[in-house]
């Protein structure tokens, strides 16, 4: 037996794997068979199985590593920090690393947002932030403002309280009875919606007048619209114009209502600059990372809010407090990974090289445009997609099978491919994410 079929055998054994139906692991003969990939290590882009075998990771391990795996200088700084302070609760303490995050990460807003409170996950980020901006509004008064919106096709998480405001049925369907309702406002941005003759602005501008329309009528109801600026990933990474976010600014500043931009995958530098709220000149009421602020090492997330909002929670009354809590809030080793993916954007000038990655990503697929069953070829910064047209229930799973195949982990979001590279992709790893493409495309639509 090689390594890889006993680690693999030991995986499905004791392991249940996220997102995902197990049989679909163990059946090897079924369309839908998934393969189980055991990895041994990681090197800078590429993931390499007990056998050695090399895959090219060209979705940077669910949207979360930014600069390759085992970064020395990462690595580096995760050495000094466990020799210093591997955690302390923050609860009633603090330490150097998550000091100087919350000060680095306000810097990057203009000190808009000037408070970070931590958890460790994405869905928790949403929970908090939905949880803050409920117990805002009960704070000054105005308990009626309870209710939450956000976009058709969103998603933000999937612990119950982030299934209200994600619109994704496979994800929510199953737990309807659990999940408090939220609103959906349409029409959605996404420009692959256009109307003849519209631009991505004028889809966005019609998306616009929905949501005016929705507040007019629900805004006393409301106390926040949450929203992924620019990109909205398990939709099929729908795209929209910056135009959206601009207006949607407006409205809630005219209507009373939070403004969430949850940056857990689109921000630290995926659509072109650090927060992709940044290409609508606006600044959200609260912001939620995760995903690529650790580099990918451990798990993190962070909520950003406004200092008119943080001040609304100081009172005598413990009752007024957020009194949200998780033991590893602030782990000192996940602050110590997040600065130094700080560090790196500095010293490398990350989003100056990823112009020129982007670039030469966008002419790699450009030839696909002209492909039959290719539509809606997208980009936004280091993020591209196109749709596939196939009615075959099992096209994801084939062009998955068919990539590794190739030498590359692509995994589809549906009938949607799409590329989010690590940052440190050469031309020859973008030459072969392109070859994988191809050929993958033409092995799972034969």
């Amino acid at each position: 037996m090689s390594r890889n079929a006993d680690w693999l055998a030991r995986s499905q054994a004791a392991v249940w794997h996220p997102c995902t139906q197990m049989r679909h692991h163990a059946d090897t003969a079924s369309p839908a068979h998934l393969p189980l990939l055991p990895i041994a290590r990681g090197e800078g882009p590429w993931l390499i199985d007990f056998d050695g075998r090399r895959y090219l990771d060209g979705i940077s391990s669910w949207w979360t590593n930014l600069f390759g795996h085992a970064e020395p200088r990462i690595n580096a700084a995760l050495r000094e920090q466990l020799a210093t302070l591997e955690h302390v609760m923050l609860a009633g303490f603090t330490h150097q690393p998550v000091v100087e995050l919350s000060e680095r990460l306000s810097a990057l807003t203009g000190g808009a947002l000037g408070h970070a409170f931590y958890a460790s996950d994405g869905a928790s980020a949403t929970e908090i932030a939905l949880k803050m901006s409920f117990h805002y509004w009960r704070n000054v008064g105005r308990p009626e403002k309870a209710e939450f919106l956000c976009l058709a096709g969103s998603y933000h998480g999937e612990t119950v309280g982030a299934l209200a405001v994600t619109d994704v049925a496979i994800f929510k369907d199953a737990y309807a009875p659990l999940v408090r309702h939220a609103a959906h406002v349409l029409p959605s941005p996404d420009f692959r919606l256009a109307e003849a003759g519209e631009t991505p602005a004028d889809v966005a501008r019609r998306a616009a007048a929905g949501l005016a329309d929705w507040l007019e009528k629900h805004s006393e109801r409301t106390a926040a619209l949450i929203v992924e600026p620019l990109v909205q990933g398990a939709a099929g990474m729908a795209m929209y114009d910056p135009e959206y976010l601009r207006l949607a600014r407006q409205l809630c500043d005219q209507y009373e209502v939070h403004l969430i931009c949850d940056e857990i995958a689109v921000g630290c530098g995926r659509t072109g600059t650090f927060f992709a709220h940044e290409q609508a000149d606006i600044r959200p009421d609260l912001m939620c990372l995760s995903k690529g602020i650790s580099g990918g090492y451990l798990p993190l997330s962070v909520v950003l809010s406004s200092n008119t909002l943080y001040a609304a929670f100081l009172d005598d009354s413990v009752a007024r407090a957020f009194l949200h809590s998780h033991s590893y809030t602030g782990n000192p080793l996940a602050c110590r990974a997040a600065l130094a993916t700080l560090d790196i954007f500095a010293e490398d000038d990350v989003l100056a090289a990823n112009r020129d990655r982007s670039r030469k990503i966008g002419a790699m697929l450009a030839p696909l445009a002209g492909h039959a069953q290719v539509k809606h070829l997208r980009q936004r910064g280091m993020i591209a997609a196109f749709d596939v047209v196939s009615d075959d229930p099992c096209f994801s799973r084939r062009f998955y099978r068919a990539a590794l195949d190739h030498g590359a982990l692509l995994r589809p979001i549906g009938n949607t491919v799409y590329l989010m590279p690590p940052y440190i992709v050469g031309d020859d790893e973008i030459a072969q994410l392109g070859r994988a493409i191809d050929g993958a495309l033409e092995q799972a639509l034969r």
